[in-house]
């Protein structure tokens, strides 16, 4: 089992930037892949951004390319998501995901693809 605890959340103003951060404990973290994902009130959970075991490649929502930078330390077993020209529409509560894969280049946006999720991190945006 893995336990991913997520941190840096918080309330900025439009434009702004936030880092958040991913930390893993438990099973081999560079057995899995990582994924970013966050649910707004009222809507449902949706894809930001992914990065593969070995963290070469990185993959995005179109509505965050350009501004999302995923991340990841395997030898800290923490995932970094840092958010640049924060949008209101960006407000949602931030969760980190892992899934178990045996390919180093797999990744999903399907959040029931996922394995394990941590508790989530408040980011609010305001205008």
């Amino acid at each position: 089992q893995v336990q991913l605890v997520e941190s840096g959340g918080g309330l900025v103003q439009a434009g702004g930037s936030l880092r958040l951060s991913c930390a893993a404990s438990g099973r081999t973290f560079s057995n899995y892949a990582i994924g970013w994902f966050r649910q707004a009130p009222g809507k449902e959970r949706e894809f930001v951004a992914a990065v593969p075991r070995r963290g070469i490649r990185t993959y995005y929502a179109d509505s965050v390319k350009g501004r999302f930078t995923i991340s990841r330390d395997n030898a800290k077993s923490t995932v970094y998501q840092q958010m640049n020209s924060l949008k209101p529409e960006d407000t949602a509560v931030y969760y980190c995901a892992a899934q178990l894969t045996s390919f180093s280049e797999t990744y999903s946006t399907k959040h029931s693809e996922y394995d394990y999720w941590g508790q989530g991190t408040q980011v609010t945006v305001s205008s």
